[in-house]
């Protein structure tokens, strides 16, 4: 009967410290919040406001090359990659502020304790897109955020230059959701971060095996309360989501 307790409280705890150890990352900031947008730097301050381990932002490289902040190739009717910064800079997004400079939202988030999670948007021209993790990873360390941030993207291309030209154990994840632990392994990715229905229904047991091969594991986009408790049951590492607050509750019960 001891055993037994004795058993059944180390899972208890074990079950606690995965969930303790699950870090809150907020899609495209902390975006509905009252008077906020996708993207926009109060979706950093919002995040960081309600101590989010992380926010994650997009980037696009303008054809004059500019990297700007912004989820969708086309917004508002403007093809970012073919649209110089001038033309960027006159759309507003739907809380009224401008489309910021990647340099705009990291002068902010050095005031601030969240990570930035970067996502390198897949740009049609491969120059471009290598200018844009460029110029990134320039940026970053001018404003001296280099430990301060985590990279992630869909484009193979991309990871490998990231991990290539950033300072070694720079935290690069891969979106595309395709790639097994042991390749993300072997070219140097700290991990998946991939979409719920890859852990859900097509690969779950990936968890267990980065885990193994001391990979972290980012999910995204879970909104849905049952599969936000099931993540954290599954000791996954960051949990990518437009309802951070909903997750914070979830993780304090």
């Amino acid at each position: 009967m001891k055993i037994r307790k004795i058993v059944f409280g180390l899972c208890l705890l074990l079950s606690a410290s995965a969930m303790a150890d699950t870090q809150v990352v907020a899609h495209r900031g902390y975006w509905r919040a009252p008077g906020s947008a996708q993207n926009s730097i109060s979706s950093y301050e919002n995040a960081d406001r309600i101590g989010c381990y992380g926010s994650e932002i997009d980037l696009w490289m303008t054809i004059d090359g500019h990297v700007v902040v912004n989820h969708d190739a086309t917004f508002k009717g403007v093809n970012i990659q073919n649209a110089t910064f001038d033309e960027v800079r006159k759309i507003r997004l739907d809380n009224g502020e401008q489309i910021p400079t990647l340099e705009e939202y990291l002068k902010v988030a050095k005031k601030g304790k969240s990570r930035l999670v970067i996502e390198i948007k897949t740009h049609k021209d491969l120059w471009q897109l290598n200018q844009c993790v460029d110029k990134t990873l320039a940026a970053v360390k001018k404003f001296k955020m280099e430990k301060d941030v985590d990279y992630i993207a869909f484009s193979y291309a991309a990871v490998l230059r990231i991990i290539e030209k950033a300072p070694k154990g720079t935290p690069v994840y891969y979106l595309n959701g395709d790639l097994p632990p042991q390749k993300l392994k072997q070219i140097g990715c700290a991990g998946p971060d991939y979409h719920e229905n890859v852990f859900l229904k097509t690969h779950p047991e990936w968890i267990k095996e980065c885990h193994d091969l001391g990979l972290k594991v980012n999910v995204w986009t879970v909104d849905d309360e049952n599969n936000l408790k099931h993540f954290i049951n599954e000791g996954v590492d960051y949990i990518t989501t437009n309802e951070p607050e909903l997750l914070q509750k979830l993780l304090k019960k």
